[in-house]
């Protein structure tokens, strides 16, 4: 198996030279490479989730530093460290209830209890309170899995009793670890799936004879779209053509490719053909916690003409993309500067150079952001892999799969990066 530094180290490269394309591309190799740090990792017997939490965070502060600009990387990093705390809490649950059934019995003396797990206090009382707390509604909607097996010591005493604990000693070692990964294993087919599950929801949101406007090019937006045309919806699609990028060129093909009617327009025209439109479609590059969103450059002008004309204005994000941050917090960088070539070559940019001056300094300066912020009060419903929800309920869906202790995990000073 190739040595964990080595492909920590080459993803750093990656996410650095912005050489992966997408935040479903970036969120899977993040889980996929945490997924083999949590399983060369060496645990000890005691602290097992403290070693497997410290060892993630180490690597996760190091890939969130390479590229702050891309919030998966975060929000995977965050989805790792919460899957850890609630596996050892159920083992923690079911190692309470095991203590506390040993403590009816009068026949077991104390050294019976040594192959128990040594619990922290705090463990223990979340356990606890846990056990006492009425499940959520998100809870009861989910299968529920079946409850840990309570430790059981045998009483014949003599080697036999021995070997026994010894060999449950090594195998509730390795469980957490196991059930870590697991969990893990259902994130990343959750990341590969979510542009199916949110597509099986498209015949619900979108209607005969209906005009889409969309900007720009996602692959969430595409297979929402062509998901309905399977349906037998017959609707026409509106694109903005997403300048300086033009990346709703290569959707307009696609989805000419498909069959579906689609007219092409610039960014310019979005206000004059927003009468026209039935709905807005638009994917995310990351939902926060307040429900605003940050998506490619422009969406935030299309926002503004859909709620001027009283046009829902719908975005698709996978889970993957929910981030438990606040737009106002340090730690997020909403913005990145592309390459000015992408605006203005590089010839016509020299002519513009004073030459006069000693340093040579230009008069025009390029600017060109890759993205915009959304705020939530523009957005009218958000659509999931788990379903769709308004604005105001993200954070309570964003607080079931993050923990408050992970949030800590935040990107390096610039200087250290």
């Amino acid at each position: 198996m190739p040595d964990t530094q080595s492909l920590v180290n080459d993803f750093l490269n990656k996410l650095k030279k912005r050489k992966i394309e997408g935040s479903q591309a970036t969120a899977r190799q993040t889980a996929e490479l945490l997924r083999v740090v949590i399983s060369q990792q060496r645990v000890p017997y005691t602290n097992q989730a403290g070693a497997l939490i410290d060892a993630v965070k180490a690597v996760g502060e190091r890939l969130i530093a390479a590229n702050p600009v891309e919030l998966a990387v975060g929000n995977i990093v965050r989805r790792v460290l919460h899957i850890i705390r609630e596996e050892d809490l159920t083992l923690a649950t079911a190692a309470v209830a095991g203590l506390n059934v040993s403590g009816v019995s009068d026949d077991e003396d104390d050294s019976e209890h040594g192959d128990h797990p040594v619990l922290s206090a705090a463990v223990v009382a979340a356990a606890a309170r846990i056990t006492l707390r009425p499940p959520s509604l998100q809870t009861l909607l989910e299968d529920m899995p079946d409850s840990a097996a309570v430790p059981h010591t045998s009483s014949s005493g003599g080697d036999s009793e021995g070997k026994s604990k010894s060999a449950d000693k090594s195998s509730r070692s390795r469980k957490l670890k196991h059930d870590v990964i697991e969990a893990v294993n259902e994130l990343i087919q959750d990341i590969a799936t979510c542009h199916d599950q949110i597509s099986e929801q498209a015949v619900e949101h979108i209607h005969q004879n209906e005009v889409i406007l969309t900007l720009g090019s996602s692959r969430t937006v595409l297979e929402f779209l062509c998901a309905a045309k399977e349906k037998k919806r017959s609707f026409r699609v509106f694109v903005a053509e997403g300048a300086p990028r033009y990346r709703g060129h290569l959707l307009a093909k696609e989805l000419v490719a498909r069959g579906l009617q689609t007219t092409l327009i610039t960014d310019s025209a979005v206000f004059a053909m927003i009468s026209r439109v039935n709905m807005v479609i638009v994917g995310a590059h990351a939902v926060m916690a307040n429900g605003g969103v940050i998506a490619p450059v422009g969406l935030n002008m299309v926002a503004l003409a859909a709620q001027k004309h009283a046009v829902p204005f719908v975005v698709l994000a996978g889970s993957h993309k929910l981030c438990p941050l606040y737009p106002h917090n340090p730690e997020v960088l909403l913005n990145e500067l592309r390459s000015p070539s992408e605006l203005l070559d590089f010839g016509e940019f020299s002519d513009c150079l004073d030459f006069g001056n000693a340093t040579g300094s230009p008069l025009l300066h390029v600017v060109n952001p890759m993205f915009d912020y959304v705020p939530p009060k523009l957005v009218s419903l958000f659509i999931t892999d788990t379903g769709g929800h308004n604005p105001s309920y993200m954070y309570r869906l964003i607080a079931d799969y993050y923990s408050a202790d992970d949030l800590v995990v935040q990107r390096r000073p610039a200087s250290e990066n």
